[in-house]
């Protein structure tokens, strides 16, 4: 009982407040340090090497190139779906560079969902329910859009394209 009311102690001090109180561990052994992107949109995805929409990372790219001055794009790859992200941090980076020529910000592999769920998407999940959204990752590539001020202000489900006109014009409007 006292592990368990540590636990959630923990837990409750450990919830932030903004996105950018968090710092994660990126692909290339640095550190992606949210507050640096006070002022740009974000656009935070969770990825996978080996899924259906894993083809997204082409979109994904294209758009970082196109407004890269105002938006900054951030992958997660996580293996929470269909076991679709099995490989380490390095063949994720070799495999997200040799295919797909990313360039935009990706983080070390996370989960984004259950038990083990990173801070960061517990962060994301709770405000998505604040917008209406429950449950929200519900596979790879769900993209969350953060506006220039840090607040979460859309979420696309994976099916939704990088490259859309919805994806397009919230990124033009917020």
């Amino acid at each position: 009982m006292f592990k368990l009311l540590i636990l959630s102690g923990m837990m409750m001090m450990t919830m932030a407040s903004s996105i950018y109180e968090f710092k994660v561990p990126s692909l290339d052994g640095g550190t992606i340090d949210f507050s640096e992107y006070k002022g740009k949109k974000i656009l935070i995805v969770n990825t996978a090497s080996e899924c259906g929409n894993t083809p997204q990372y082409a979109d994904l790219e294209k758009l970082y190139k196109e407004h890269q001055s105002s938006l900054v794009i951030v992958g997660f790859p996580a293996n929470n779906f269909g076991g679709q992200e099995p490989g380490s941090n390095a063949e994720i980076k070799s495999f997200c560079e040799k295919k797909y020529a990313v360039t935009f910000p990706m983080a070390e592999k996370v989960s984004v969902k259950g038990d083990d769920i990173h801070p960061l998407f517990r962060y994301l999940v709770a405000e998505a329910e604040k917008l209406g959204e429950n449950d929200p990752i519900k596979w790879n590539f769900t993209k969350f859009l953060i506006d220039e001020n840090g607040k979460l202000v859309k979420v696309f489900h994976n099916k939704v394209l990088p490259l859309s006109p919805e994806v397009e014009s919230a990124i033009a409007k917020h």
